[in-house]
């Protein structure tokens, strides 16, 4: 054979032979983090979870909640490796090509190997493994505002793509990251010593603080229902492990009703100016001709 019957080199065929290798590697990255998380949580001795209950800081989450956590996470991304098989529209398969790509092949594998580091107690490893997590799924996040915006006439998409991309997103950026490196500085305390909760408080307000700030305005900002549900799940997950220092505990509960409160008010809010933000104008016919007293066709402007 000498030469193929196609021109690879012709962009449609190499979005073509692109989307074809994310079919393959995309469930393939899933099933690696799907099995390495579930021997490092439930075979391997000590466990993921006794990990983090033996590494007591003050801002823990509860392993339960976080565990529940990424089986949505894990549920979500079938859905977007079924859509890989089903997308038929242009701009779904551009924003799986273009905007998406290897970079969530890259966040299982990354996710993979943290598990592995952080049942061997490798936190060094495991902070710079969960960094370059979150660097990887926020390039993805912002290539998806770039190439394909969430829009209600793509349902499906924002469903399958944008919500469980976001969603992955958020767990490293809110908290495994935060702890990881709170580990790796030494800013936890003995669980034989449980009334040393209190050390380290303030730089765990800080971080809760910080994070739920910026989580409150993306959802102020974008009316964003992914964000509201995924920064309300990782405060309950943080003030359900007690005990928490004061500063902490009253910033995750506050920030617990803060976020869905935002989000009903910005939804509410949109909701009322789209109804009263109808005027009337008059056209420049009207004006022309408005001696006559006849009315020209009315446009509705929305606000």
């Amino acid at each position: 054979m000498e030469s193929l019957p196609v021109d690879v080199s012709h962009p449609a065929v190499q979005d073509y032979l692109s989307l074809v290798r994310l079919q393959v590697l995309t469930p393939l990255s899933l099933l690696i983090n799907i099995a390495a998380l579930l021997v490092c949580s439930l075979i391997v001795n000590p466990s993921a979870g006794d990990i983090m209950k033996s590494h007591p800081t003050s801002i823990s989450p509860s392993p339960r909640i976080i565990a529940a956590y990424v089986v949505a996470i894990f549920l979500g991304q079938i859905g977007y490796c079924v859509l890989l098989v089903m997308a038929r529209k242009p701009e779904t398969k551009t924003a799986l090509v273009k905007a998406v790509g290897l970079s969530l092949v890259c966040a299982n594998w990354l996710m993979a190997l943290w598990a592995v580091s952080w049942v061997l107690q490798f936190f060094l490893l495991s902070t710079i493994l969960l960094g370059l997590l979150v660097l990887c799924l926020l390039y993805s996040n912002i290539a998806l505002l770039i190439y394909h915006q969430p829009t209600s006439s793509h349902p499906l998409d924002m469903a399958l793509i944008h919500a469980p991309l976001r969603f992955f997103l958020i767990l490293p950026l809110s908290i495994l990251f935060p702890y990881s490196l709170f580990i790796t500085l030494g800013l936890f305390y003995s669980p034989g010593h449980p009334e040393h909760y209190t050390r380290f408080a303030w730089p765990g307000f800080g971080v809760t603080f910080g994070v739920n700030l910026l989580g409150l305005a993306v959802i102020l900002m974008r009316r964003d229902i992914v964000w509201a549900v995924a920064a309300t799940w990782i405060c309950a997950s943080i003030w359900s492990a007690r005990p928490k220092p004061t500063p902490v505990y009253i910033t995750v509960i506050l920030f617990t009703v803060l976020h869905p409160l935002a989000l009903l008010g910005t939804l509410l809010y949109s909701r009322l100016t789209k109804r009263e933000g109808r005027i009337a104008l008059p056209t420049d016919e009207e004006h022309d001709t408005g001696s006559s007293g006849r009315r020209g066709p009315r446009e509705l402007v929305w606000g």
